[in-house]
């Protein structure tokens, strides 16, 4: 059986649920800025999603991530 280490928490959630992970709705906020653009090659897609991770602020990527479920289950474990 493997140890979780202490930072590590699991959060269960149903099977074929893509719209309850995070990074979906990260996904689809990086998109609105890359649906009408062409771009030469795969290194300028990979230097425009670098570019608007890095403008992505706290604030933005907690809108983006923060569901109920998580925080409750945060709050439970005196995390968040």
């Amino acid at each position: 059986m493997a140890v979780l280490p202490e930072n590590i928490i699991l959060l269960f959630q149903p099977p074929h649920s893509p719209e309850l992970n995070p990074i979906e709705r990260v996904w689809e906020h990086l998109k609105r800025d890359l649906k009408w653009e062409l771009f030469d090659n795969l290194e300028h897609l990979r230097a425009k999603i670098a570019e608007l991770l890095a403008q992505l602020t706290f604030e933005v990527a907690a809108s983006l991530t923060s569901y109920d479920f998580i925080l409750n289950a945060l709050s439970v474990t005196n995390i968040f």
